[in-house]
């Protein structure tokens, strides 16, 4: 069972950056053979995956509403998955997650963490 912890959350003013982090253990085999992606979820909103890296050939994709302003990266040598947030806006305002996912990328990700918190201020 893969276990993911979040980290880096908090509050900041709207033009301002975060780092979160996502740190994976427990995990079966090599942790940089899992497809790993942020999500997050407003209040009254439904999920939305934010960004994706695969596995092996570490190809990033990314919601339209964040491309150019945020940033996925995995340290495989630390089990860590990075998204570096820049550019922040209210509406970035939301819970977010880490999962996971061995092998492949696509369907429902298995393995998820508890999420940290991102508050935006205007």
């Amino acid at each position: 069972q893969v276990q993911l912890v979040e980290s880096g959350g908090g509050s900041v003013q709207a033009g301002g950056s975060l780092r979160l982090s996502c740190a994976a253990s427990k995990y079966t085999g090599v942790y940089g053979t899992y497809c790993m992606a942020w999500f997050r979820q407003a209040p009254g909103k439904e999920r939305e995956q934010v960004g994706i890296i695969y596995p092996y050939t570490g190809t990033t994709n990314y919601a339209d509403s964040v491309k150019g302003r945020f940033t996925i990266s995995r340290d495989n040598a630390k089990n860590t998955l990075y998204l570096q947030m820049n550019h922040l806006k209210p509406e970035d305002t939301a819970m977010y997650y880490c999962a996971a996912k061995r092998d492949y990328c696509g369907g429902q990700m298995p393995f998820w963490g508890e999420g940290t918190l991102v508050t935006i201020s205007s």
